[in-house]
């Protein structure tokens, strides 16, 4: 049994390390792509970037459609970390009010309820 499961971890553990390369390299082809035709420029809060410093600026989706990666880049905008997180979380939020969901993948919410059973043991121990 233990080298079934052994097996069984070290398949997914190889799945999920091709699965962030897949991912890394796909990201690394349209930052670079964006980095070569936009100004390195928040296009939120306009702080500029040179050097080492570019490593802080994202590639933003406007469509958050992060699959939809035209060569000429209209899809895209640079923004700088914080601004980048900034918008996503406005994308939720609004989301949130208005009650809608957007097509962003997102997580599923937990069903787990660890105290569902406390109330009985509790009665138990008296």
């Amino acid at each position: 049994m233990t080298t079934a499961k052994s097996r069984a971890e070290s398949e997914r553990e190889r799945i999920i390390a091709e699965g962030k390369r897949a991912a890394g390299s796909r990201q690394q082809g349209y930052r670079e792509q964006a980095l070569k035709i936009l100004p390195w420029v928040c296009g939120k809060c306009g702080r500029e970037f040179t050097g080492k410093k570019v490593r802080e600026l994202t590639v933003h989706h406007k469509d958050h459609n992060y699959e939809n990666n035209p060569p000429d880049g209209g899809n895209w905008e640079l923004l700088c970390l914080y601004c980048h997180d900034n918008e996503h979380e406005r994308l939720l939020d609004a989301e949130h009010l208005s009650g809608t969901e957007s097509t962003t993948p997102r997580r599923p919410t937990s069903t787990h309820t660890p105290f569902e059973a406390l109330q009985n043991l509790l009665k138990g121990k008296k």
